[in-house]
């Protein structure tokens, strides 16, 4: 029951370090089970609480179970969300009804994103089909049926030969994607690439780590390393220390009763010693010798500490109880029995059962000896008659 009282009581604790450690990693989401996968520094708005994403990484699903983002000081409503790479902290996002009338009002401030790769392009709006001697990619969705809208390389020195039947429209940043960036193709309806800076969680997701909050207030994060198998490093030392308490508290048990033990033992030790034989004034003294003790019935008590006589519990010299495993000696005429310690050194000056002074060795003459009284210690205050 103690060591239940203590496991009971530390419990709370451990369980509440581990929830601490723990409880601000949450589990990925999707909308509708499509990827792509949110998860830290991203949240998806009414499917994750707050502690589950960094402030300004919002996500969240529309009504066709697609994951779209919105990025504020841009004009036109939501993007969809087409790949999330966490380990380079690249976000893809796209507009399937019109990327680049999008890109012409792209803005990033009040975000936390930026481009991956900028590549400036000049939109152009020419009336007439004549040729043009610089790579341009007509933009359908922007072009009507007396105008085409074309989107240039600004980088292009080509471009300063623009035909009369063309004006500009904008010169814009696009933030494409990688593989556009250094070959130079000019297709805007692929998805555009954007990135950010904090929190800085990419080395900690390319080791097999995931990001989280350290704490359920503040904006302090860290990397928990998850192992490639068995259980989180942190439900391992709950475990240790769930463990270790009930048996240490086990040890603690198991040392207090040793010590009661011996302490038991050098008291019976002890008692031994205080036994003072006071002898009348006696011509001669007389006891038994050793083989003759040694003669004398011995009894090792085993664990269940039964004796010989159930009513005698304690041993008439030292008045200390009968403990397991301890040796008896019974004195043959009498059958009374007692410590063997306790026992062979009252024969060996007294020749009678200290208890009923019957001859010990079964002679009927009772020498000098069975005269003498034993005065216990004051501590036991009686005497053998």
């Amino acid at each position: 029951m103690e060591t239940l009282g203590f496991f009971l009581f530390f419990f709370p604790f451990v369980f509440s370090a581990y929830t601490a450690l723990c409880g601000n990693i949450c589990s990925p989401s999707t909308c509708g089970g499509t990827r792509p996968d949110v998860r830290f520094p991203f949240r998806l708005r009414d499917r994750q609480n707050d502690r589950c994403g960094y402030p300004r990484f919002d996500l969240s699903c529309n009504n066709q179970n697609r994951t779209v983002i919105n990025l504020p000081s841009s004009s036109g409503g939501d993007f969809i969300v087409k790949r999330i790479i966490y380990a380079s902290q690249s976000i893809f996002i796209n507009d399937p009804d019109c990327l680049p009338k999008r890109i012409l009002s792209l803005n990033f401030s009040g975000s936390p994103f930026k481009s991956a790769y900028p590549r400036s392009f000049t939109f152009l709006n020419c009336t007439s089909l004549e040729p043009i001697l610089y790579p341009a990619a007509p933009i359908s969705c922007l072009s009507g049926e007396n105008y085409t809208v074309l989107a240039v390389d600004s980088n292009n020195p080509l471009r300063q030969s623009m035909p009369p039947s063309c004006r500009i429209i904008s010169t814009v940043s696009v933030p494409v994607q990688r593989f556009f960036y250094e070959y130079g193709y000019m297709d805007l309806s692929e998805d555009i690439h954007l990135t950010w800076d904090d929190p800085n969680c990419g080395g900690c997701v390319a080791e097999g780590g995931t990001c989280g909050f350290k704490s359920d207030t503040g904006t302090k994060y860290g990397c928990f390393k998850r192992p490639s198998r068995g259980l989180p490093r942190s439900a391992k030392y709950g475990i240790i220390v769930g463990a270790l308490i009930p048996g240490l508290v086990c040890l603690i048990g198991l040392v207090c009763y040793t010590c009661n033990k011996i302490r038991a033992y050098s008291r019976r030790r002890q008692l031994n010693n205080e036994v003072p034989i006071t002898f009348t004034s006696q011509p001669a003294m007389t006891g038994l010798d050793g083989p003759t003790i040694e003669s004398f019935p011995k009894t090792v008590l085993g664990e269940s500490g039964r004796l010989p006589k159930p009513n005698d519990g304690t041993c008439p010299i030292c008045l200390s109880e009968y403990q397991p495993k301890e040796t008896l000696r019974t004195v043959p005429e009498c059958n009374h029995y007692f410590h063997a310690d306790c026992i062979d050194e009252w024969l060996r000056i007294n020749a009678t059962c200290p208890l009923c002074r019957n001859s010990a060795d079964g002679s009927s003459v009772v020498t000098p000896c069975s005269s003498m009284s034993l005065s216990l210690s004051s501590s036991s205050s009686s005497s053998v008659p």
